[in-house]
This record gives C-alpha cells, sequence and structure tokens, in this order.
C-alpha cells in the first residue's frame, strides 16, 4: 500500500496546554480550524484554545489567530472549561467556511464568525444547565456539564453530547 507523505508538521505547545483534537479544513479559503481539547479542572493547565491556521502553503501551515475565549462567567472555577469539539463540514450537514460550531466543555456550545479570519467572534452560544447528577466516572471531577460533540443539520438543528446530562437538540437561526 501506499504511504502517505509528511508535508508538515506544527505543535504550539509549549507554550499553549496542548491536546490537539479536531481539525476542520476550509479548502475553499485555504484555512483549517483546531482545536485543542481542554481536559483539566479549574483550567489547572492553564487555556485551552481553538486555531485558525493559513494552508496555503500545506508545508507551512501558520497560526493566525484564534477564536475568543468565552467570558460570560467565571467557567474555570466550575470544572472542566475549553474546547472539545468542532462541527465538522461532512455531506448532509451543515456546511459552512465563514461559521464554526464548537463545543467548550461546561461553557457549552459557541458559534464563531471566521469571516475575518484575522479577527474570529463569537455570534452565538448556549450553555447547559448543571445536570443533576455526575456520570464522569474519573475521580475528583466537578458536577458540571460536558458538552462533548455536536452535528449540525442544514436546516439548523444541533444535536449536542453531554457526558453527564445526555444529549441536547438545540436549534440555530444564525
Amino acid at each position: 500500500p501506499a504511504k502517505p507523505k509528511l508535508l508538515s508538521h506544527i505543535n504550539w505547545s509549549p507554550p499553549f496546554p496542548g491536546g490537539t483534537h479536531t481539525p476542520l479544513p476550509l479548502p475553499g479559503r485555504k484555512l483549517a480550524v483546531i482545536a485543542d481539547e481542554a481536559n483539566a479542572q479549574q483550567c489547572a493547565k492553564g487555556t485551552f484554545h481553538t486555531f485558525v491556521l493559513d494552508v496555503r502553503t500545506p508545508e507551512n501551515p501558520v497560526p493566525i489567530s484564534t477564536l475568543p475565549t468565552p467570558r460570560d462567567r467565571d467557567y474555570c472555577s466550575l470544572g472542566t472549561f475549553g474546547p472539545h469539539n468542532l462541527h465538522e463540514n461532512r455531506p448532509g450537514s451543515m456546511q459552512s467556511e465563514e461559521t464554526i460550531f464548537a463545543t467548550y466543555n461546561n461553557a457549552g456550545v459557541r458559534v464563531f464568525d471566521i469571516r475575518d479570519q484575522f479577527a474570529p467572534k463569537e455570534i452565538a452560544y448556549w450553555v447547559p444547565p448543571i445536570p443533576a447528577k455526575l456520570i464522569d466516572p474519573r475521580p475528583n471531577i466537578a458536577l458540571d456539564a460536558k458538552t462533548a460533540d455536536l452535528f449540525v443539520t442544514k436546516e439548523g438543528l444541533m444535536f449536542v453530547s453531554d457526558w453527564n446530562a445526555g444529549m441536547h437538540v438545540l436549534e440555530y437561526k444564525g
């Protein structure tokens, strides 16, 4: 079988915490959005980010911005805070190279406008209620939302999973 050829490699840890998790290529704009998965309670490893990269030259991907960090409340004090996953532009789903849907653990679902890739803006968000009980079996885990994954239909229905609370269905009308 053919072997893939490595064209480039980039790692922003350090100085950032790492946990690189979900790549979302935007081929029409020659960009990629990459989420680092937050995986520590009370921001013990620092603040995790979602990066926007210029990939016009695949041999030299260049970080050009980060999606804004939610600041509407002190999420660090509540448990696990930061990015987890991105909605992927799969066939049959909502597909956009300008609107990015992301899960942010206890900060819920975040929607970003990246028409200006150098200055992304948050345009919508939804934060789930704290679940009734903890399902996450790991020790010393706070009772908080763990918004993990999402899928957005062409019609704007958002199917959102939560480790501790099952599934939420939202409607996006942006």
